[in-house]
């Protein structure tokens, strides 16, 4: 995988959300940060994420989509089941996953964190296909950017959130990446 002007992946899907801003001037990117989505939850396939990420949700199509879609986020990365990867704002850029955030006594995990959505729920194993597109990803931001830490959502925002959940390989992840800080309990 190769790089484009202002962090976009070459191979993989672009669709440009408006959700994102700059990043604060010198502020590397060191963080990543793993989160899971599906709308309606714990459904997959379908476009919706892609819409709810481009601010294009139909709030009438399901009752839960009318609590979410004046909301204005986005993550650099979605990972479908199928192991398809769709990029929705560049890496240089600052996309709006994180929310209330901490890592490491720094506020705004969105200042210097790529965030990657993995198209599934708390209750669900990931899939082989996922972990292979996620590793890929992965070592490509690696090879760009100074990531230092790998956490979840849940560990960025305790008790706000739960992604991406207790069926997220953590282990395998600290086998591949041995070189880059997890959070405690992953290491303990």
């Amino acid at each position: 995988m190769s790089w484009q002007p202002d962090g976009w992946l070459d191979g993989v899907g672009w669709l440009p959300s408006p959700n994102f801003g700059e990043r604060p001037a010198g502020e590397p990117v060191s963080l990543v940060v793993i989160h899971n989505i599906s709308l309606p939850p714990d459904e997959f396939g379908g476009d919706w994420v892609e819409d709810f990420f481009l601010n294009r949700l139909d709030p009438t199509v399901n009752r839960y989509f009318s609590t979410i879609f004046k909301l204005q986020v986005s993550a650099h990365f979605y990972v479908r089941r199928d192991g398809r990867v769709v990029q929705f704002v560049g890496c240089d850029q600052r996309a709006w996953h994180a929310g209330q955030s901490c890592w490491c006594e720094r506020d705004n995990c969105n200042d210097y964190s790529v965030g990657i959505e993995l198209e599934g729920s708390d209750t669900q194993p990931f899939t082989a296909e996922q972990y292979a597109a996620l590793w890929g990803v992965l070592d490509a931001l690696r090879a760009r950017y100074p990531i230092a830490a790998i956490a979840g959502h849940c560990h960025i925002a305790p008790g706000r959130k739960t992604d991406p959940g207790p069926y997220f390989d953590w282990p395998a992840l600290k086998t591949r990446y041995p070189d880059v800080d997890l959070p405690a309990e992953i290491t303990a």
